[in-house]
C-alpha cells in the first residue's frame, strides 16, 4: 500500500493523472489543428460546419479545456513536490521541467483565456443564433481567428513543451553545468513571450507561420532547437 501513504507513491499517482489529463488535451489540440480546421475548409466541411459546432465543439471543449486544467494543476503540484525535496531551481531537472512548465502555462492560459471565451461566446453562440434564422455574434469574425491563432500557437508551444518535459527525467545533460540562469531564462522567456504576444496582438507576415498547420510544425521544430541552442550555451 506504499502507494497511498508514501510521498513517492501521492508523485507517481499525480504524475499519471499528468499523462492521462495531457494526453487528453494534447490529443484534442491536435484534432482540432490536424483534422477538423483543415477539414472545414473543403467544400463538405463548409457544409457540416454549422452542425459540427453546434454539436461537436461545446462536447470537444469541455474535455479540451479540462484536460488542460487538470494537466496544469496536476504539474504544479508534482514540481511543488519536487522543489519539497532535495531539488533547488539550479538542478538540472528543474531547469528542465521548468522550461517545459512554463509553455504549458501559456497554453493552458491560451485554453481558459482566449480560446474558450472565443468559442462560447461568438464562435458557438453565433452558429446557434444563424441555425435559429438569426444573425451572427458581432466581431465572430476577429474572434475566431483570434482563437484559431491562439491554438495553432498551443500547437507551436507543444512540441519544445514534450521535448523539454521528457529530457527533464531522460537525457538530463542537456541542462547540465553551472551556467548562470538569468542566461538561461532571459533568452528563452523572451522567445517564447514574444511568440505569444505575437499570436495575440500581431499582425500581418509575422503570423505568417500561424496560417497553416504545417507551418506551425515547422516552427515549432524551429522553437525548440532555438532553446535547444540556448540551454546548450548556458551550460558552456
Amino acid at each position: 500500500m506504499e502507494i497511498i501513504t508514501t510521498m513517492a507513491g501521492w508523485e507517481f499517482i499525480l504524475r499519471w493523472l499528468h499523462f492521462m489529463a495531457g494526453v487528453t488535451w494534447i490529443g484534442i489540440l491536435y484534432y482540432f489543428n490536424f483534422i477538423q480546421t483543415p477539414f472545414f475548409a473543403t467544400d463538405l466541411g463548409a457544409q457540416a460546419k454549422s452542425a459540427m459546432t453546434r454539436g461537436l465543439m461545446p462536447k470537444a471543449m469541455w474535455w479540451f479545456r479540462w484536460g488542460a486544467m487538470f494537466t496544469f494543476l496536476t504539474g504544479w503540484i508534482i514540481v511543488l513536490m519536487k522543489l519539497h525535496g532535495p531539488l533547488t531551481l539550479g538542478d538540472a531537472y528543474m531547469t528542465l521541467i521548468l522550461t517545459g512548465g512554463a509553455l504549458g502555462t501559456l497554453m493552458w492560459f491560451n485554453v481558459w483565456f482566449v480560446i474558450w471565451p472565443a468559442q462560447r461566446d461568438f464562435v458557438i453562440q453565433s452558429a446557434e443564433q444563424q441555425a435559429a434564422g438569426g444573425e451572427a455574434v458581432a466581431g465572430t469574425p476577429e474572434k475566431a481567428a483570434l482563437a484559431a491563432r491562439a491554438s495553432r500557437t498551443n500547437t507551436l508551444f507543444s512540441i519544445p513543451m514534450l521535448f523539454f518535459m521528457g529530457s527533464a527525467s531522460h537525457w538530463q545533460a542537456l541542462a547540465n553545468g553551472q551556467g548562470d540562469l538569468l542566461r538561461y531564462w532571459l533568452p528563452v522567456l523572451a522567445a517564447v513571450l514574444a511568440l505569444e504576444l505575437n499570436a495575440l496582438v500581431g499582425t500581418g507576415k509575422r503570423q505568417n507561420y500561424l496560417a497553416k498547420h504545417t507551418s506551425t510544425i515547422h516552427a515549432g521544430v524551429a522553437l525548440t532547437v532555438l532553446l535547444f541552442v540556448i540551454g546548450a550555451v548556458h551550460t558552456v
